[in-house]
């Protein structure tokens, strides 16, 4: 994975609640085995209309949040089922930053294990930074380290995020890559056991 600690980025203000699994990523097209090229299909049914042209009403379609690495959201993001596949796609698309002021337990703990940072901010804090994104285009820096969402206007947002989790995203290591930071301990334990 991508090591996180600075993202600085224009935030795509998606200003609804309860975004399940199937909208972020819709079922029909969850035939690929690889992580990558799902983020073509992220939102796929708010982005297009049924003859596949862009909805030039929806957030992703407007061209001032094309290269938007933070999402922002409502209540309950990443509700539904449980498929890998939603950060998959969130991820393929160009997010690296997903706030809201919660998200379906399942989903929040894929994005950790997938290298994107979930932030929990309050939902007064959510709806000021989507206020102002939907005002005009709003940069905010997101520091890992300093676990905060400073915006350009300097308002600061404090988030907290478990330790592990922190130093996962921090180094860019998944759970295998943590495993071997064990490996010596592991080959002399295996050592220990063949002699027996």
């Amino acid at each position: 994975m991508e090591p996180i600690n600075v993202v600085n980025s224009v935030i795509t203000p998606l200003d609804r609640k309860n975004v399940d699994t199937d909208q972020i990523i819709s079922k029909e097209f969850l035939k690929r085995i690889e992580r990558t090229g799902f983020g073509e299909f992220l939102f796929h049914h708010w982005r297009f209309d049924e003859q596949g042209n862009e909805n030039p009403d929806f957030v992703l379609n407007k061209p001032e949040f094309k290269n938007s690495q933070i999402l922002v959201a409502q209540d309950n993001f990443g509700c539904g089922s449980s498929r890998e596949h939603a950060p998959w796609a969130i991820l393929d698309y160009g997010f690296r930053v997903v706030i809201a002021p919660s998200f379906a337990d399942i989903f929040h703990n894929n994005c950790f294990k997938n290298g994107i940072l979930p932030i929990k901010l309050t939902e007064a804090e959510c709806d000021d930074i989507l206020a102002k994104g939907q005002e005009k285009p709003y940069n905010v820096e997101v520091n890992l380290a300093a676990q905060t969402v400073t915006g350009e206007d300097g308002q600061v947002y404090n988030f907290n995020i478990d330790p592990y989790y922190k130093e996962m995203l921090l180094n860019g290591w998944d759970e295998i890559a943590l495993t071997f930071k064990y490996e010596v301990a592991i080959a002399a334990y295996e050592a220990k056991r063949i002699a027996f």
